[in-house]
């Protein structure tokens, strides 16, 4: 998998999470707005069920929906920089991606390979080329 293929499925699998959010905060809200959920205080005590609750729950269920497939994506687009980085000679991005990963950082080491990182595909000669100045 090439960088720009994990970049492209980070940065979309990142907005299907980010999506998937605000259709969830949303559908909820709309729930506490339109008087489908009854509360005391900080507690759900009661559902109304109505049309457009159950229409809103859907709703829900379709914001879950996209966080989890976008939460999918960004472990693919993960394991796709481990994969790519482990071709390159200097494994140190390798490592790095590996074991922040493993630590539960992997979306700060993939934002930042995302942003900086080299392309494990492309042959050495062009990229040792990008990084000195013309």
């Amino acid at each position: 998998m090439s960088k720009s293929t994990i970049t492209r499925l980070f940065v979309g699998s990142l907005m299907a999470v980010v999506g998937g959010g605000v259709v969830i905060v949303t559908g909820g809200l709309l729930m506490l707005a339109n008087g489908t959920l009854t509360m005391s205080g900080p507690d759900v005590t009661g559902f109304q069920p109505s049309t457009t609750g159950w229409s809103l729950i859907g709703l829900i269920l379709v914001g879950v929906l996209a966080t989890v497939g976008g939460a999918i994506g960004q472990f693919v687009a993960w394991i796709g920089a481990v994969i790519n980085t482990s071709h390159l000679d200097d494994k140190t991005w390798f490592v790095l991606l590996l074991v922040l990963g493993l630590l539960s950082f992997g979306f700060i080491a993939m934002l930042v390979y995302v942003l900086a990182g080299p392309d494990g595909l492309r042959p050495e000669s062009q990229q040792s080329r990008q990084i000195q100045p013309a």
